[in-house]
């Protein structure tokens, strides 16, 4: 096995659909294994959690699906209850099933399909963790990072990936944010849309094929006074947000913090950095304190 070393493996959680998928399939290829019956995804909700599931497990039907009627009672659950297993692989969302079926119900079932030889991929793991015997054979959390583990019965168990993941996940909101604040006042200096979009701890990086022509300076204090007013952010549809009344493209609507305000250090570093490799400009924005940039 190419991962029987693995104690974990940590990659940056991209913006976008598209990006969410293409890493979702990258960690199948790279970490999952066919006999693998237990999948335990962790992280707050509106992460990509789902997206990261879609691009793992290609035509899994998501029970969680806001897109469609949602059959009840969930399928796995219909299963254990009439004896009969209709599918190799299901799917569960802990939290939005909890509604219908008690947590204890839930863990039951799980338990039984897994001992019976059928996969469970489980959204918010760590809510049914405790009541299982068994830990997952595949973990995922996702938070600013997505961090993938194999454990055994003896660790990473699902609180300790849940603890950081949680905590990471607001710088995540916030940088999220701040970098469509950026681009939005670049649009409106003139500046275009950046080609590339990438990522570094507590920041984001926009990529230009020509150099900026504004001063960096006067961005990074228009961004301030956005957030100092402190406007509402909100999703409006699966590629816009609205910040303020300002309706804006976004690849991640649902990775934003509330408001503006909630965004805290915003820095944009003044000179834009040359990759000599791609030839690329690159603007820097970073989030939180200096503190925080030592103990991440």
């Amino acid at each position: 096995m190419q991962y029987q070393n693995l104690r974990e493996a940590i990659y940056f959680a991209p913006r976008g659909k598209q990006r969410l998928l293409q890493l979702g399939n990258y960690l199948a290829q790279r970490y999952l294994d066919p006999s693998d019956r237990l999948v335990g995804f962790i992280g707050p909700s509106g992460m990509g959690k789902s997206l990261l599931i879609r691009g793992m497990f290609p035509g899994l039907e998501l029970t969680n699906d806001d897109e469609n009627v949602n059959v009840r009672p969930l399928p796995l659950v219909r299963d254990i209850r009439t004896g009969s297993f209709r599918s190799h692989t299901y799917h569960i969302d802990v939290c939005f099933e909890m509604a219908f079926v008690p947590l204890s119900e839930l863990a039951a079932a799980v338990k039984e399909a897994v001992l019976a030889g059928r996969r469970v991929v489980v959204e918010h793991f760590d809510t049914m963790a405790p009541m299982l015997p068994m830990n997952a054979e595949l973990l995922v959390g996702v938070g600013e990072e997505v961090i993938v583990a194999r454990p055994t019965m003896f660790g990473p168990r699902a609180a300790e990936i849940s603890s950081r993941v949680f905590m990471s996940s607001r710088f995540r909101k916030m940088v999220h944010t701040a970098e469509d604040l950026t681009t939005l006042i670049l649009l409106d200096l003139n500046q275009g849309s950046p080609e590339y979009h990438s990522d570094l701890t507590h920041g984001f990086i926009l990529e230009y094929d020509k150099e900026p022509t504004v001063d960096l300076t006067l961005v990074e204090h228009q961004v301030q006074q956005i957030i100092a007013a402190n406007w509402p952010v909100t999703y409006y549809d699966e590629e816009h947000i609205k910040i303020g009344d300002r309706l804006i493209p976004c690849t991640g609507p649902r990775i934003h913090v509330n408001r503006t305000g909630d965004i805290e250090g915003f820095k944009l570093r003044p000179t834009p950095y040359f990759d000599p490799l791609t030839k690329r400009y690159l603007l820097v924005g970073t989030v939180g304190s200096v503190q925080e940039e030592t103990e991440a």
